[in-house]
């Protein structure tokens, strides 16, 4: 469900700054006792459910994000997404289409906005980002069958909430936190993969706000990236979701450049 604040990072610049981010350090009281099962069967129910989530072949999600720099730029994008673990990032930026394209086992960018009218392949760092990604349904749906290890790491709250926090390992070995809204059990924050800024690898939290249910299913319409040493953070706004729209195997293949010569994603 973040992956669009992640892959992101693949096709648009962040802009330094020099003071740092950081969620609201209200008071919160304490996130009761509960098992990792305990918290992640009622993380899913509140999501829609397990049957529901499993039903979902396809997921499109469409909207805007921050591209940063002054002033600011909204962009509209595009993400689809189908099982099993492909997905398509369309980015209009000055009448330019940006996409980003994953088969499930290889990846492929076209950024004509620096000036690069070709189809490039994932470098082997975006490769390894890529195959870590979780499919459309987020990392605790069936984590047990995706090869996901998830430990209790206490509770800390999160912008005011009391929050459950987990420390999933995947199954390529790489690390992430989540924090759990103890309340509503929804997801509030992710740790996401570090960003190499200035010769220094920064941390990277993305924040879940503004849930709403469509198709069933419960999804965050607000993300926002705060990446450690950057003032400014990148907002992403979602104003529509689509389940199960027929998706072409077509559209996670190598991507043409004769077809992005065509006006970029319209939003409704």
């Amino acid at each position: 469900m973040n992956r669009v604040s992640l892959y992101a990072g693949c096709l648009l610049s962040l802009a330094a700054a020099t003071t740092s981010y950081g969620a609201s350090t209200a008071p919160a009281h304490a996130a009761p006792s509960l098992s990792v099962d305990q918290i992640v069967e009622r993380n899913v129910a509140a999501r829609g459910g397990l049957a529901a989530w499993r039903a979902a072949k396809t997921l499109t999600i469409a909207g805007d994000m921050d591209a940063g720099g002054k002033p600011n730029h909204a962009l509209p994008f595009v993400l689809k997404e189908k099982r099993p673990r492909k997905s398509r990032l369309e980015i209009v930026f000055k009448d330019q289409t940006s996409v980003q394209v994953y088969d499930g086992t290889q990846g492929w960018k076209v950024r004509p906005f620096l000036n690069r009218n070709e189809v490039e392949t994932y470098t082997p760092a975006e490769m390894k980002s890529a195959a870590t990604e979780q499919d459309l349904d987020g990392p605790l749906v069936d984590y047990v069958a995706k090869g996901t290890q998830i430990a209790p790491a206490g509770s800390d709250p999160v912008e005011g909430h009391p929050a459950y926090k987990l420390k999933l390992t995947l199954r390529s070995g790489d690390k992430r936190m989540l924090w759990i809204d103890a309340g509503s059990f929804l997801e509030l924050k992710m740790e996401g993969e570090p960003r190499k800024l200035d010769g220094k690898l920064r941390k990277v939290a993305v924040y879940f706000r503004d849930y709403k249910t469509e198709h069933g299913l419960t999804t965050p319409r607000v993300q926002e990236t705060a990446v450690e040493g950057v003032k400014q953070t990148y907002k992403m706004t979602i104003t529509r979701v689509a389940v199960n729209e027929p998706l072409d195997d077509a559209l996670f293949q190598k991507p043409q450049l004769a077809a992005l010569a065509m006006p970029g994603p319209k939003q409704p």
